[in-house]
């Protein structure tokens, strides 16, 4: 038997009988569900930044690269989940819009470490603004009490992805 979505919409309505059938099995995945709606949040963020180059798409990288400055390319690496070589050419990108700089690890030749530039910090303070923006649409209808207990069940979740 096949389960309705309203998750899944061929013009992203959510209220639409036009949803789309799911297998049971991923009807019910949480797993699917905050696949959804991690894309669901990023396309309303990045409806409203369209600008900066592409800049939005890395805030999570720009804010850890702003609150550690100086970290070594493979830590910044590590912090959001990417390989090294994967690294590269966002920070390549990023530079080239002067958005952060590299510069060579004191006492390591083959080492870079990353800083954001003026111009990086005033983009990453502008697009958390807007990912703030989006984020308060998200959850609106939220008690302060249940944004805690998803915040304290999406920590759980994540702990046991890294676990794997």
């Amino acid at each position: 038997m096949l389960a309705k979505s309203v998750l899944v919409q061929p013009d992203g309505d959510d209220a639409s009988d036009d949803a789309l059938d799911l297998q049971p099995e991923l009807a019910s995945s949480i797993n699917f569900r905050l696949r959804m709606a991690q894309i669901l949040a990023y396309k309303s963020f990045e409806a409203c930044t369209p600008d900066h180059g592409g800049a939005a798409r890395y805030l999570g990288l720009l804010s850890i690269i702003c609150a550690n400055p100086g970290q070594p390319q493979h830590r910044v690496a590590e912090a959001v989940g990417l390989q090294r070589s994967s690294l590269v050419p966002i920070l390549d990108r990023l530079e080239a819009n002067g958005i952060v700089e590299r510069r060579p690890v004191e006492g390591d030749r083959r080492s870079n470490a990353v800083w954001a530039t003026k111009h990086g910090e005033d983009v990453t303070a502008e697009l958390t603004r807007k990912a703030q923006a989006v984020e308060d649409q998200t959850l609106a209808g939220f008690s302060e009490d249940e944004v805690t207990a998803l915040l304290s069940a999406l920590d759980r979740v994540i702990a046991n992805l890294k676990r794997l």
